[in-house]
């Protein structure tokens, strides 16, 4: 049972084994003896196997998460609009977002392209509508999240970029949430299929196979409440 698969051919991936499994009464692809497809499978759960307790249906596809990147300060009046043109460039942002990525107190760094939205018919699909209108430093906002003085954030981020800005509140900086992404596989007892870190949340989240109250107990002893986010790859039958 896989998670994920790498895009060779034939597929590879790696996982737990499934009790039951029999190819010959399930549609699949095959490859160099490789088979593969993708299921709705239900079973019981042993800590490292699934034992299926009926025949695997067809697979139930999930609506993807939607992740909106807009910016938590408040529209300024007027709109967001460029405080100094002459440092609202590509490269000003581009030197400004690598002075960010050394500082230890920055929870996060994100731009927000909402503008995009107020364009008739935008689709960020095609390259000629993605590279007239999606890379404007002009119109977008840098969004930096940060521990500590944020005026004083402000004014260091001001000396190289003039661009739209905001400057919200931080509870852990990006490193801090790094080494937590680092060393968590350690504290669950059991494989982890993925890991990342999300800096609007500020949470790390930690792919496993089954997600139990007992653990995320564990967790938020350790790192906090909400810091780490358990992930599912298998969930109760309802």
């Amino acid at each position: 049972m896989c998670a994920a698969m790498a895009q060779s051919l034939p597929l590879q991936c790696d996982g737990p084994d499934i009790v039951g499994w029999d190819w010959s009464k399930v549609q699949h692809e095959s490859v160099q003896g490789t088979k593969w497809g993708q299921y709705r499978v239900v079973g019981t759960w042993d800590g490292s196997r699934l034992t299926l307790t009926e025949p695997p249906g067809a697979a139930v596809q999930g609506r993807p998460e939607e992740h909106r990147f807009d910016s938590p300060c408040p529209v300024p009046e007027g709109g967001w609009r460029p405080a100094d043109p002459a440092k609202t460039t590509q490269e000003a942002l581009q030197a400004t977002q690598q002075r960010l990525e050394n500082e230890e107190a920055v929870g996060g760094v994100w731009l927000d392209q909402s503008y995009l939205d107020s364009i008739p018919g935008y689709d960020g699909s095609k390259r000629e509508w993605a590279e007239k209108y999606a890379n404007d430093p002009t119109k977008l906002v840098l969004n930096v999240k940060s521990t500590g003085d944020l005026a004083g954030r402000e004014a260091w981020i001001r000396e190289s970029w003039g661009g739209a800005l905001c400057v919200s509140q931080a509870q852990r900086s990006l490193e801090t949430l790094r080494q937590i992404q680092e060393f968590v596989g350690e504290d669950l007892g059991q494989p982890i299929t993925s890991t990342s870190v999300d800096i609007m949340k500020e949470q790390v989240v930690v792919g496993v196979w089954v997600a139990s109250e007992e653990l995320q107990q564990r967790l938020e002893g350790k790192y906090g409440e909400g810091v780490v986010l358990q992930q599912a790859v298998l969930k109760p039958v309802q």
